[in-house]
Protein backbone atom coordinates (compact mmCIF):
# COMPACT_ATOMS: atom_id res chain seq x y z
CA UNK A 1 0.00 0.00 0.00
CA UNK A 2 1.27 3.44 -0.90
CA UNK A 3 1.95 6.01 1.80
CA UNK A 4 -0.72 8.65 2.27
CA UNK A 5 0.78 12.12 2.66
CA UNK A 6 -1.32 14.31 4.92
CA UNK A 7 -0.91 18.03 5.49
CA UNK A 8 -2.41 19.26 8.75
CA UNK A 9 -3.26 22.94 9.09
CA UNK A 10 -4.00 23.94 12.69
CA UNK A 11 -3.49 27.29 14.38
CA UNK A 12 -2.92 25.84 17.85
CA UNK A 13 0.59 24.34 18.23
CA UNK A 14 -0.44 21.78 20.85
CA UNK A 15 -3.32 20.51 18.72
CA UNK A 16 -1.13 20.41 15.62
CA UNK A 17 1.47 18.38 17.50
CA UNK A 18 -1.17 15.97 18.82
CA UNK A 19 -2.75 15.40 15.41
CA UNK A 20 0.65 14.79 13.81
CA UNK A 21 1.56 12.33 16.57
CA UNK A 22 -1.69 10.42 16.02
CA UNK A 23 -1.22 10.37 12.24
CA UNK A 24 2.32 9.01 12.64
CA UNK A 25 0.96 5.97 14.51
CA UNK A 26 -0.44 4.67 11.22
CA UNK A 27 2.39 3.06 9.26
CA UNK A 28 1.00 4.23 5.91
CA UNK A 29 0.28 7.83 6.86
CA UNK A 30 2.93 10.53 6.73
CA UNK A 31 1.98 13.83 8.34
CA UNK A 32 3.33 17.32 7.84
CA UNK A 33 2.15 20.34 9.75
CA UNK A 34 1.47 23.98 9.06
CA UNK A 35 0.36 26.59 11.58
CA UNK A 36 -0.80 29.17 9.03
CA UNK A 37 -2.46 29.17 5.62
CA UNK A 38 0.67 30.74 4.14
CA UNK A 39 2.82 27.95 5.51
CA UNK A 40 0.35 25.36 4.18
CA UNK A 41 0.34 26.92 0.69
CA UNK A 42 4.15 26.89 0.65
CA UNK A 43 4.24 23.24 1.73
CA UNK A 44 1.80 22.31 -1.02
CA UNK A 45 3.94 24.01 -3.65
CA UNK A 46 6.93 21.88 -2.59
CA UNK A 47 5.25 18.53 -1.82
CA UNK A 48 2.43 16.33 -3.07
CA UNK A 49 -0.28 15.67 -0.52
CA UNK A 50 -3.14 13.22 -0.75
CA UNK A 51 -5.18 14.82 2.01
CA UNK A 52 -5.31 18.20 3.73
CA UNK A 53 -6.80 18.24 7.21
CA UNK A 54 -8.10 21.56 8.50
CA UNK A 55 -7.87 21.56 12.26
CA UNK A 56 -9.25 23.62 15.09
CA UNK A 57 -8.67 27.35 14.79
CA UNK A 58 -8.72 27.48 11.00
CA UNK A 59 -11.38 30.09 10.25
CA UNK A 60 -13.96 29.72 7.49
CA UNK A 61 -12.15 32.08 5.11
CA UNK A 62 -8.79 30.30 5.42
CA UNK A 63 -10.55 26.95 5.12
CA UNK A 64 -12.33 28.03 1.95
CA UNK A 65 -9.07 29.36 0.47
CA UNK A 66 -7.32 26.09 1.27
CA UNK A 67 -10.11 24.00 -0.28
CA UNK A 68 -10.05 26.15 -3.43
CA UNK A 69 -6.25 25.94 -3.60
CA UNK A 70 -6.39 22.14 -3.27
CA UNK A 71 -9.01 21.86 -6.01
CA UNK A 72 -7.01 24.08 -8.36
CA UNK A 73 -3.68 22.38 -7.63
CA UNK A 74 -4.98 18.82 -7.99
CA UNK A 75 -8.64 17.77 -7.90
CA UNK A 76 -7.54 14.45 -6.37
CA UNK A 77 -6.44 16.14 -3.14
CA UNK A 78 -8.96 15.55 -0.38
CA UNK A 79 -9.57 18.51 1.93
CA UNK A 80 -11.55 17.89 5.11
CA UNK A 81 -12.21 19.60 8.43
CA UNK A 82 -11.46 17.99 11.77
CA UNK A 83 -13.16 19.55 14.78
CA UNK A 84 -11.58 17.38 17.46
CA UNK A 85 -13.14 14.54 19.36
CA UNK A 86 -10.30 12.11 19.91
CA UNK A 87 -8.11 9.74 17.96
CA UNK A 88 -10.90 7.35 16.97
CA UNK A 89 -12.84 10.13 15.29
CA UNK A 90 -9.71 11.44 13.57
CA UNK A 91 -8.88 8.01 12.16
CA UNK A 92 -12.49 7.48 11.05
CA UNK A 93 -12.66 10.85 9.31
CA UNK A 94 -9.43 10.21 7.42
CA UNK A 95 -10.34 6.62 6.50
CA UNK A 96 -13.81 7.66 5.33
CA UNK A 97 -12.40 10.49 3.20
CA UNK A 98 -9.82 8.18 1.60
CA UNK A 99 -12.38 5.47 0.85
CA UNK A 100 -14.89 7.82 -0.73
CA UNK A 101 -12.59 9.74 -3.04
Amino acid sequence: MKDINILVLANHPEILETILRLISKNDNWKGSGADSAEQAFAAMEKNKFDLVLLGVGVDENAGKQMMEFCQAADPEIICIRHYGGGSGLLYSEIQHALQTR
